[in-house]
């Protein structure tokens, strides 16, 4: 029998993703801090360095967010390491190959973040709606009987 429960009602088995703003205004910070620390310890000019830091940040990013930020992440970090990572400091350029690439870089980081943080807690909410349905006819899985 099929028993209908409004998962409203109780703790939810998904948690709710961070708001778009939020996450956005985390990663201009974030974009900003991670690329004047880059120029800093290792020098300007460094922009393969500077995609990957901003990737990994993409990606920590799209753990809390949702699909809807992806894009903006990925602009918002690729202008940091347009503008600041790469020679003249402060100027945004545009060279098609290699801005397209970065662009892609970074929003398949954050695409790749939000994925796997929403395939883990789609798991890990199975699993705990899952788990009482499996206990309540009191055999283990382990268990053999015999007759």
């Amino acid at each position: 029998m099929v028993e209908w429960v409004s998962l409203r009602t109780g703790a939810r088995p998904v948690p709710e993703p961070v708001s778009t703003t939020l996450v956005w205004s985390a990663a201009f910070a974030g974009s900003l801090l991670l690329v004047a620390a880059v120029n800093a310890l290792i020098g300007p000019g460094r922009p393969a360095l500077a995609l990957a830091v901003l990737s990994l940040l993409a990606s920590l990013l799209g753990w809390c967010a949702r699909f809807a930020a992806a894009p903006g992440t990925a602009v918002l970090c690729w202008l940091f390491l347009n503008g600041f990572a790469i020679p003249p400091a402060g100027t945004l350029s545009w060279s098609g190959q290699r801005d397209t690439f970065w662009l892609t870089c970074l929003l398949t980081a954050a695409l790749t973040g939000t994925t796997l943080s929403r395939l883990g807690h789609a798991r890990a909410a199975y699993r705990r709606v899952a788990a009482p349905s499996g206990t309540a006819t009191g055999d283990s899985a382990g268990e053999t009987h015999h007759g």
